[in-house]
């Protein structure tokens, strides 16, 4: 697998690395048990929303630690709003590519903190609890990458159909049983959808 050289020197040396004491908000996404895990701590000015310190944590691979690191890098000194345009692409960018198979690291990481930063402005009234919708499933599902090519199965038009009722959730995917991705994106799909108490089961179909 061929890393950059970016990508190389942010998981041999990375930055902002370390658990933060009284952090001003703190998101977890991932899991071990399902290979990668990062946690984002913030420090908010107050006053001005300006992000003055950031650190991670991270369990998983050298494109998970990488990610985190350029990620936190991006975002220290960034007001909140600005802070929260960073995205999946733009740690790509900044750590010149990544193989197909791990760009999924990226979505965690830009997913972490963007969980961090809604936390900051929920607990602090600056917006409300989302209600949790259609529109909810399907933004999850932007963030969920066929290992392939590493682009998400929305812009890939991979979902047929997104359904919520009475907390299931159905969905529907363009996938055939010779995709050797399947189960991943199909695991991927539950790991992002079973965080939230709203949903109460999920099914998956394939043609």
């Amino acid at each position: 697998m061929q890393y950059s050289q970016k990508v190389l020197d942010h998981f041999m040396h990375p930055h902002n690395v370390g658990k933060m004491e009284n952090p001003d908000a703190v998101a977890t996404e991932g899991s071990p048990a399902c290979g990668d895990q990062v946690t984002v701590f913030l420090k908010i000015n107050e006053n001005s929303h300006v992000i003055e310190d950031v650190r991670f944590l991270s369990y998983g691979c050298a494109s998970n630690i990488a990610t985190a690191s350029i990620v936190t890098d991006l975002a220290k000194g960034k007001s909140l709003e600005e802070a929260k345009k960073i995205s999946w692409r733009d740690a790509m960018e900044a750590l010149d590519g990544l193989p197909p198979v791990k760009v999924h690291c990226s979505v965690l990481a830009a997913d972490t903190l963007q969980t961090a930063i809604s936390n900051y402005e929920i607990s602090h009234g600056l917006k409300e609890v989302p209600n949790f919708s259609k529109a909810t499933i399907e933004e999850e599902l932007k963030k969920i990458i066929y290992p392939k090519v590493g682009e998400d199965i929305i812009s890939l038009k991979m979902v047929k159909y997104i359904g919520f009722t009475d907390g299931e959730v159905l969905i529907d995917l363009n996938m055939m049983s010779f995709d050797q991705y399947r189960d991943n994106v199909a695991e991927e799909i539950r790991e992002h959808l079973e965080k939230y108490p709203e949903v109460k089961e999920i099914k998956i179909n394939f043609p």
